[in-house]
């Protein structure tokens, strides 16, 4: 912990000396010094050190470096948080994008909540203990790959020994994530929301838009990418691949020629109702033209490309009747478990901020000379 040796005097002569802890949050020219009400400690002024940061700000950060770097416009592609981001730049400054792709993104708020299952909880529980970087590594890769990937065989071990290891180098030399910095992220996400007018500045920016998702991701739910993608027509073009979280690792060719093509159409001035139009076959993908009213699956290789709204077509009798409604019930359900269970979690960290500021504070008694 850090502490500051503070000398006191009195009337000239050096009486005592005390030791001042602080803690120290972000970084630049602006500095803002924070002091606590009494019997109150460092956490007192956590709901504000936590609003210091969010997508808007980190937006305009992104917007200082274009500046710095001399581009007046870029393409602009971003994944789950950054996505996030990148969806403000361009609702912030819509002139300064070319195009924009958002990878495994969601909404910000309830929607940064993940699948709720066995496999979510058993992970969530094992986050929250892991202390080592070998520990953070076992679970960190169960959460953004697929089981399959990691299971494959490369040389003569399979790929989840050989991103253990990657990772936990990496952690071991970089350190792991500091609290603080892990809180702030989490509450920029919490915080995230793109209103409706700032998705209509997208729309009438005219630049082309590209949602990628992997549709196993248990950490950002492609049911919410592909909402997104809806209200962002007729600009927007949904790809779907198979993968999870970190899709552009697991399919770094399909998203490399999604990202390709989303370059190619902004230069060749595609129209955006022939981008958001869903073909047969883009710059290699294996997919297929898919009909929502279609009762195959979604192909377990290669990408579906698509930005219509999801509809259900009936094509069955009265078991299908039923089971569509036990479908879109049970759908219903798990958005309101949810909604509860972030109003648990909100209501927790609300009383255990209150127990941080009213705790009292620990004075050691100082021995004067």
């Amino acid at each position: 912990m850090p502490y500051c040796e503070v000398d006191r005097y009195q009337a000239g002569d050096k009486w005592e000396g005390v030791r001042l802890f602080y803690r120290r949050y972000g970084r630049g020219a602006t500095k803002v010094l924070f002091f606590i009400g009494l019997a109150g400690t460092h956490d007192s002024w956590g709901p504000q050190i936590r609003g210091l940061t969010g997508t808007a700000i980190m937006a305009r950060d992104a917007l200082a470096l274009m500046d710095h770097l001399g581009w007046k416009k870029a393409h602009v592609f971003g994944h789950s948080m950054g996505a996030m981001i990148s969806c403000k730049l361009a609702a912030m400054a819509p002139h300064r994008l070319s195009s924009l792709a958002l990878l495994n993104v969601t909404g910000g708020g309830m929607e940064c909540f993940p699948k709720v299952d066995a496999q979510m909880l058993s992970l969530a529980f094992r986050f929250l203990r892991a202390r080592t970087p070998e520990q953070r590594a076992l679970v960190d890769l169960e959460t953004h790959y697929t089981k399959e990937y990691l299971d494959e065989e490369v040389e003569s071990c399979t790929r989840r020994a050989i991103l253990y290891k990657e990772y936990v180098k990496g952690i071991s030399s970089s350190g792991m994530q500091s609290n603080c910095g892990f809180e702030g992220q989490i509450n920029a996400c919490w915080t995230h929301k793109v209103t409706t007018k700032e998705l209509d500045t997208i729309r009438a920016a005219g630049f082309l838009v590209s949602v990628i998702h992997g549709r196993h991701d248990i950490i950002a739910q492609v049911c919410h990418a592909r909402r997104l993608a809806q209200r962002l027509l007729p600009v927007a073009r949904m790809v779907d691949l198979h993968g999870a979280h970190l899709v552009s690792h697991e399919r770094p060719q399909e998203v490399n020629n999604a990202l390709m093509d989303l370059i190619k159409a902004t230069k060749s001035a595609t129209a955006p109702h022939e981008w958001s139009s869903q073909p047969e076959n883009t710059s290699g993908y294996v997919g297929r033209h898919t009909s929502y009213a279609d009762p195959l699956p979604p192909p377990e290789t290669g990408a579906l490309i698509s930005a219509r709204p999801v509809t259900l077509a009936i094509r069955t009798g009265e078991a299908g009747n039923a089971a569509v409604a036990a479908y879109n019930l049970l759908a219903k359900l798990q958005l309101s478990f949810l909604y509860v269970i972030g109003l648990i979690v909100m209501a927790f960290e609300h009383m255990r901020n209150i127990v941080r500021v009213t705790k009292p504070v620990r004075v050691a008694a100082i021995e004067s000379s």
